[in-house]
């Protein structure tokens, strides 16, 4: 699917809104109406205003890690000069991990030294990606540690300068697993959560470790390629307490709002026929596109993706591509802001 739309660059977002004196939430929110296709214009602490009792709301509590690593690339027992950038991607197993390897040079046998209690193994090449797989000398939390210890937080160039890592966190972030923030959740607050649980409106969690989205040149691959998600399965959990809220709901008639395309891949990779949710662990590299028939969730809670995003592809299933194109065009006339630090589109 293609949006026909050019993003001046003055809308993508450098830098925390915090940063820009608001608060999380007062970054801005626009509305389209999945049946009228009907845009309207508020800030995100309203975001009660568009809700009722009985709505469901699910977040990802994925916690975001430094994921950008500093390595040293050892062959035959020589060093070479230059370092070399790491961007883990997913994690593969105990001390494994596909990772783009930002250096045309490297090669499956090679040691990457990362600090002197840490090292990783080149130990394959992926198949139609240009990622490796990494064993690492440690897994387990000595190796989270070392991570958390050495890495930077994803950072693209939009981005006027390196952030802190809890500017790359959610409020409700748990379990660290993330390489890129899953970003629709960045704007709750705790304030604005309580609000909303005030007017019976129902807040619940899921976890899906979100991979790299974007690949920045790198040896074999085309300038700005995107990992596709069939490509890409990620690890997700949906708790019984989760499932037990959203069944609920939709036996209420109540709306399941799912914050960000992780939860909506999560939640539909785990419904039923009849539109429920099953409880569990897996992976998923689920592809929601327009043809897609949506079981579970009824509305979904994101930022602003540019043109060639794959997300886009997503946004479709729950509007029609003529209205997500009126809808981007307006956002750009009113100078909304791009990205993971940028201002909030609620399809309901």
């Amino acid at each position: 699917m293609t949006i026909a739309f050019e993003l001046p660059s003055v809308l993508h977002a450098p830098e925390p809104p915090e940063v820009r004196g608001l608060r999380r939430d007062g970054v801005r929110l626009l509305t389209t109406d999945r049946r009228s296709g009907e845009s309207g214009h508020s800030r995100f602490y309203e975001l009660d205003c568009h809700l009722r009792p009985g709505d469901v709301i699910v977040v990802n509590a994925s916690r975001t890690m430094p994921a950008v690593l500093q390595a040293q690339r050892l062959r035959g027992g020589n060093v070479a000069e230059e370092r070399v950038e790491v961007r883990l991607s997913h994690l593969l197993g105990a001390g494994s991990w596909e990772a783009l390897v930002l250096a045309a040079e490297v090669e499956v046998g090679d040691t990457l030294r990362f600090a002197p209690s840490l090292s990783a193994l080149v130990a394959a090449r992926t198949d139609g990606a240009p990622t490796f797989t990494l064993q690492f000398s440690c897994s387990g939390p000595s190796l989270y540690e070392r991570i958390y210890a050495l890495g930077e937080p994803v950072r693209y160039e939009y981005a006027r300068q390196p952030w802190a890592l809890d500017y790359y966190q959610t409020v409700f972030a748990a379990a660290p697993g993330s390489v890129e923030m899953p970003s629709a959740g960045r704007a709750f607050s705790w304030q604005l959560i309580r609000k909303l649980r005030k007017r019976g409106i129902g807040f619940a969690f899921i976890e899906l470790h979100a991979g790299l989205s974007y690949w920045p040149y790198a040896a074999g691959s085309p300038d700005g390629e995107q990992p596709h998600p069939r490509r890409n399965a990620e690890p997700y959990a949906i708790p019984a307490a989760t499932a037990e809220a959203v069944n609920g709901a939709k036996a209420a008639g109540g709306r399941i709002i799912a914050v960000g395309t992780t939860v909506v891949r999560t939640l539909e990779t785990a419904a039923t026929t009849d539109g429920f949710v099953r409880a569990g662990s897996g992976r998923t590299n689920l592809y929601i596109d327009r043809h897609y028939p949506l079981r579970v969730v009824d509305g979904l809670l994101t930022g602003f993706h540019e043109p060639e995003a794959s997300h886009l592809e997503l946004l479709s299933a729950f509007a029609a591509p003529a209205d997500l194109e009126r809808a981007y065009r307006e956002a750009i006339a009113n100078r909304y802001l791009w990205h993971e630090f940028g201002d909030m589109h609620l399809l309901l």
